[in-house]
């Protein structure tokens, strides 16, 4: 289930279907049980009703779930080129070669940040996650000499604001590694099975059953693939585009 939440459009092509299946087999399977269904009629209609208006809340929460981390990941990116724009400016206060060196490092190092973001292939990412933490390296040690040599206010403006810079990277990358947690959607998965399975049994007519249960079914899965595309920070449809981080790298590259 987790891998699917990874891919939405997987998630789409196998939800539908097998939606669709537990909604035919609770038709097929209690057949036997429809008169029953019938003389119970109220009370039956409280628990489909009960089971459809549960699946409703939890999709719903479930979605506000993905919506608040989609909504962090783009709070985080602005932070970062905010962060990376101060250094950027601090780092004239040192001396003229130190200073060229931290701001070569930071446009370098703003470029792995922008292909962090728009990049989908994972060797590729692996490629920018090493050369990222090779430049944080640089760029700690670009600032770590000349503020040991001259320790006063200024140098530690200039250490402070590299420390934001490195510190934004961690909080970007917690914040695409925070995730809808897998017993979510496993609980999701449950209850529309469950929900699907008695839209199912209360369905009479063979003709009308069909199309009733493609349109539940269908409605289910694009819920589903929803959710599973705004949580889905690298793989989705919607996602988090670096326009802060780009803004600010054609900005220094034109300086």
């Amino acid at each position: 289930m987790s891998a699917l939440t990874h891919r939405p459009l997987e998630l789409l092509v196998v939800s539908f279907p097998a939606l669709w299946l537990t909604a035919w087999l609770g038709a097929v399977v209690f057949k036997r049980l429809r008169p029953q269904i019938q003389e119970q009629h109220e009370d039956f209609s409280v628990v489909q009703g009960a089971t459809l208006t549960l699946l409703g809340l939890i999709i719903g929460f479930t979605f506000s779930m993905a919506l608040t981390r989609y909504d962090q990941r783009k709070n985080y990116e602005e932070q970062e080129a905010n962060a990376i724009g101060t250094e950027y400016s601090r780092a004239g206060l040192f001396p003229g070669a130190d200073a060229a060196r931290i701001r070569a490092l930071l446009v370098s190092y703003l470029e792995q940040r922008v292909l962090f973001y728009t990049t989908r292939d994972d060797g590729e990412l692996a490629k920018i996650d090493a050369r990222t933490a090779q430049l944080q390296s640089e760029l700690w040690s670009a600032v770590e000499a000349p503020a040991l040599a001259q320790a006063n206010a200024v140098s530690a403006l200039v250490v402070s604001g590299m420390n934001d810079v490195l510190n934004s990277q961690g909080y970007t990358q917690a914040a695409w590694l925070n995730r809808i947690p897998p017993g979510a959607w496993q609980l999701l998965g449950a209850i529309a099975v469950c929900a699907t399975v008695l839209f199912g049994v209360s369905a009479r007519e063979s003709n009308v059953r069909r199309g009733l249960f493609a349109v539940l079914s269908l409605v289910l899965s694009i819920a589903f693939f929803l959710i599973a595309d705004i949580d889905s920070p690298r793989r989705g449809v919607v996602r988090v585009v670096p326009q802060n981080l780009e803004l600010l790298l054609h900005s220094l590259q034109g300086q």
